[in-house]
């Protein structure tokens, strides 16, 4: 017979292979662009339903957004539609990626609030109007609270 010097195989290691940790999460609909110093990015609407929206988008571009392009960013791991009307942008589903300096989006957000407080502004004008003396639309009403002796308190 022959002699036998090998190991019990319940006491042999083997290395394991090692699985991530990470869990699997289904990929989010719009891919993750870093952000550019200085600018705000947005997806702005190229079609729906397969109809192209070129009264939106033409509206946008002329607000000032520029799409963005893909090769400045390859973390966005998109599939390029050859057919796309816009070379090189990063385009999913309808929407395109565009991008527009700060100032804009600061100068947009004041042009609309001045808007709104005209508007407001306007509304009180033409409901006041219609306020008379004798029948006040608003009454300044005040309350006051005084402090009491409260219940139990002797007398």
């Amino acid at each position: 017979m022959a002699e036998q010097n090998r190991m019990n195989r319940a006491l042999e290691t083997r290395e394991k292979e090692v699985r991530p940790a990470a869990k699997w999460a289904p990929a989010e609909l719009l891919p993750h662009v870093d952000e550019e110093p200085g600018y705000a990015m947005r997806w702005i609407r190229t079609s729906m339903g397969g109809v192209g929206d070129a009264k939106n988008i033409s509206a946008k571009l002329r607000e000032g957004w520029e799409p963005v392009k893909a090769s400045q960013h390859p973390e966005a791991h998109t599939y390029v539609d050859p057919n796309s009307r816009f070379k090189d942008a990063i385009e999913v589903g309808g929407l395109i990626l565009c991008k527009t300096p700060a100032e804009f989006i600061d100068q947009r957000a004041a042009y609309f609030r001045n808007m709104a407080e005209s508007q407001m502004q306007s509304v009180d004008n033409s409901f006041m109007r219609e306020n008379d003396a004798r029948m006040p639309l608003f009454s300044d009403k005040r309350t006051t609270v005084t402090k009491g002796a409260g219940f139990g308190s002797g007398s």
